[in-house]
């Protein structure tokens, strides 16, 4: 085996995710060889090198294996919650005994798909707006939001002072006010990156708030049979399709604005006047009286 990346051989044993890694090696909780590594550049070889974190050896590369789940609401996706809530490893049980780690968010109050594999480079691409995996959410929110709104959201808005990626934004259904109480929208949602809470947020900024999120669907990926709760290994195609998605198109970088400073004209007012030349007999530095006091006889 040829040596690779010490936070690419991490994520693959399945330790954490490829960014968790390299927090780990920045930590100096890694060693290679009895030798404390901090520098993540490098490399070494599981089938060689002795690697270890937190003192133990890292276990040879577990068999890949690729996890759907449909995540009801009041589950956390974690492994160790402080406030001791139920976890989607509760719902995992014994049944799986690879050390499998969820791909991107869904909070608490969510429901819907998540993923859950030991594969770290797939994971990352899955995770990561550059990889292009897009995400599609069924929001239901207060209110109606006008047809300004939803475009104000498809292009992009401000979220905790970042601009979001253009999204797909289209209204499903509403339901009328009854008995005086305002009316609801659902909306289809599919976004190309997974901030923390941007969903909530986005709908939020433009005045509505979300009362049901769920997420239908991850990249390729849908099961609408799959019961909350519920989870099933990938087969091989969807693996592949995953593994086929293509790389998001770069943003255009925004040009560069070239600030040319003129140098302001002088105005008359401005102009500084030549100094007086002296009279004959006169003090220099003294100003020259146009004219004589009168003297007073007495």
């Amino acid at each position: 085996m040829t040596a690779e990346r010490l936070q690419k051989i991490l994520a693959a044993a399945g330790v954490a995710s490829r960014r968790a890694a390299e927090e780990m090696i920045l930590e100096g909780r890694v060693t290679v060889n009895g030798q404390v590594v901090t520098e993540l550049g490098t490399k070494a070889d599981p089938a060689v090198d002795h690697v270890k974190v937190d003192g133990k050896r890292l276990r040879s590369a577990a068999a890949l294996r690729y996890i759907l789940m449909n995540k009801p609401r009041g589950v956390v996706v974690t492994r160790d919650d402080p406030q001791r809530r139920p976890t989607v490893y509760v719902l995992l049980g014994t049944r799986v005994s690879e050390p499998v780690v969820p791909v991107g968010r869904l909070d608490f109050d969510s429901e819907g798909l998540i993923l859950l594999t030991n594969d770290g480079p797939l994971a990352y691409r899955i995770a990561h707006p550059s990889g292009g995996c897009r995400k599609e959410y069924e929001v239901k929110v207060s209110g109606v939001p006008t047809p300004a709104k939803i475009a104000k959201l498809a292009r992009g808005i401000l979220i905790d002072g970042v601009r979001t990626h253009p999204a797909t934004v289209e209204l499903i259904d509403t339901t009328p006010e009854k008995n005086g109480v305002g009316g609801n929208a659902w909306l289809r949602v599919v976004l190309g990156e997974g901030r923390s809470r941007q969903v909530r947020k986005m709908m939020e900024a433009v005045g509505h708030k979300v009362s049901k999120l769920r997420r239908v669907a991850i990249g390729p990926l849908r099961d609408k049979s799959l019961p909350p709760g519920g989870f099933r290994d990938l087969v091989p195609a969807e693996v592949a399709a995953l593994r086929a998605l293509e790389p998001a198109p770069k943003r255009p970088a925004k040009p560069a604005v070239r600030v040319t400073h003129v140098r302001a004209k002088a105005r008359p007012a401005d102009i500084t006047k030549p100094a007086p030349v002296p009279k004959p007999g006169s003090t220099p530095g003294k100003a020259t009286p146009t004219h004589r006091r009168r003297e007073t006889k007495r």
